[in-house]
């Protein structure tokens, strides 16, 4: 990279935004505004000499016409004169046929070659006797080895110049003044969106509050199509702001509950292991309690623990996504429940069209919704009640005959932490439902929980679509 390179990128980065954009937008506007003047400049020179030019070609071709029969020497002089007609002399070839009496006009060797034919006519800018401007026509004569020099004052055409220059040169600094006022506003007003989404987050990161909002230009509903991309941009925000928002309330309700919940177990584990201190001072039954007690409360916590870390995990790791068959693994942890809760009879029915049916997913994962329902139900199933379980092309559903889910409990069914008035003396830490929801979103699934027909809870697994 060359130096000036490197000290434009310094530049820039030492520059705010605002000041970048007001430059770049003043720079061509000016760049504009100039340009159109310097256009202006060059028709307006153009025209006043081309007028100029057409009056010495008239004038040459009447001097042509009126002095054909004349010899070398100076036709008219008047030219010195503002106003005055034109000034010709007529020039020979050689310059040994000059006339004794000197020329008014300049002779040159171009003028001699357009005498002899061997130039094109042209024109020329010359400063008269007295020191004013004038403007030359040279030209062939009617007679061969002869040409005609017409020439006229060009005050006027100098003058026009000279104003143009100077009025144009006015408009074009007044353009360049404009362009950099209408820069700084077009900077100003542009990024106003981008300052306030700016200190909004300088804000956010300030006091880590998220409930704060960048406010939006008012504009009618619906018109989401019509904004601009600033606008757009500051919306967007907007909405991450309101997710993060939710995001932190949920993590301080998850942490606010997991502490509700260990706090009761960590006493109770407290309690017994200070008790177990004393062993020396308790009977061999006591010790006996305390020491299942303990055990009891251990696996509780451990299991609370447990399921708040798989609460924890947003998404299911894609290297270990696989396509999982569902008939087999519903099979297996049927299976399992039944040799877990035996006082509670499992049945399975799977479509013969769901025998080969298999989605991509976890195994162990998948495994562990399927157990969390399966406890569930168990739990809430009366001893020889039997909970029934289905497997379509399309769902697969669990389902209980115990007492059901209160209309009142069906929003909170999948909460964390939430237990129904029916089931707080039931075993259990309120978070099996919510990990069975989170897994089955992981997966592209839905979960929901209705009331049974005829009594009983029933919950259903939308499968995603299946290969």
């Amino acid at each position: 990279m060359s130096a000036r390179r490197r000290l434009g990128a310094r530049w820039q980065r030492r520059r705010p935004l605002r000041t970048r954009l007001a430059l770049m937008a003043a720079a061509a506007v000016a760049l504009v505004a100039i340009g159109v003047c310097a256009a202006a400049f060059f028709v307006i020179r153009y025209k006043l000499y081309q007028q100029l030019d057409q009056n010495l070609a008239q004038s040459a071709g009447l001097i042509a016409q009126q002095h054909r029969a004349e010899g070398p020497g100076v036709v008219t002089g008047e030219c010195r004169f503002l106003g005055a007609p034109a000034c010709s002399q007529i020039v020979p070839e050689d310059s040994a046929d000059d006339p004794s009496k000197p020329y008014l006009l300049p002779v040159t060797q171009p003028t001699r070659s357009v005498a002899a034919g061997q130039q094109a006519p042209y024109y020329s800018n010359f400063t008269l006797p007295g020191g004013k401007p004038g403007r030359m026509y040279t030209t062939t004569f009617g007679k061969d080895g002869e040409a005609v020099q017409v020439a006229l004052r060009a005050d006027i055409a100098e003058r026009g110049v000279s104003q143009a220059a100077s009025l144009l040169a006015a408009v074009g600094g007044a353009g360049v003044l404009l362009s950099g006022l209408g820069g700084y506003w077009v900077s100003r007003t542009g990024l106003a969106p981008i300052t306030r989404l700016t200190a909004t987050a300088e804000r956010i990161a300030a006091t880590r509050d998220a409930r704060h909002r960048i406010e939006l230009p008012p504009g009618p509903p619906g018109r989401e199509g019509r904004q601009d991309e600033v606008t757009r941009l500051a919306a967007t925000f907007n909405t991450m702001l309101a997710e993060l928002e939710e995001s932190v309330a949920a993590r301080r309700r998850l942490v606010a509950d997991a502490s509700h919940e260990l706090r009761t177990p960590l006493t109770a584990l407290r309690t017994n292991a200070e008790l177990l201190a004393k062993a020396e001072r308790l009977t061999d039954a006591q010790r006996d309690r305390a020491s299942g007690a303990l055990g009891r409360q251990l696996r509780e916590v451990t299991g609370l623990v447990n399921d708040l870390i798989e609460l924890a995990r947003e998404e299911e790791p894609q290297p270990l996504l696989e396509e999982v068959r569902l008939a087999p693994l519903v099979a297996h942890g049927v299976d399992a429940a039944r040799g877990h809760w035996p006082a509670v009879p499992f049945g399975l029915q799977v479509a013969p069209e769901a025998a080969d049916l298999s989605v991509p997913g976890v195994p162990a994962r998948l495994s562990r919704l399927l157990t969390n329902l399966l406890d569930n139900a168990a739990k809430f199933s009366p001893p020889g009640a039997p909970v029934e379980v289905a497997l379509t092309p399309t769902a697969l559903t669990v389902r209980d005959h115990g007492p059901g889910i209160a209309e009142e409990d069906l929003p909170y069914v999948f909460d964390r932490f939430y237990r129904a008035e029916k089931a707080r003396a039931l075993p259990g830490s309120g978070l099996g439902l919510a990990m069975a929801r989170q897994i089955a979103h992981a997966h592209g699934a839905e979960l929901t929980a209705e009331r049974a027909p005829g009594g009983g809870a029933l919950f259903r697994l939308a499968l995603p679509a299946s290969s």
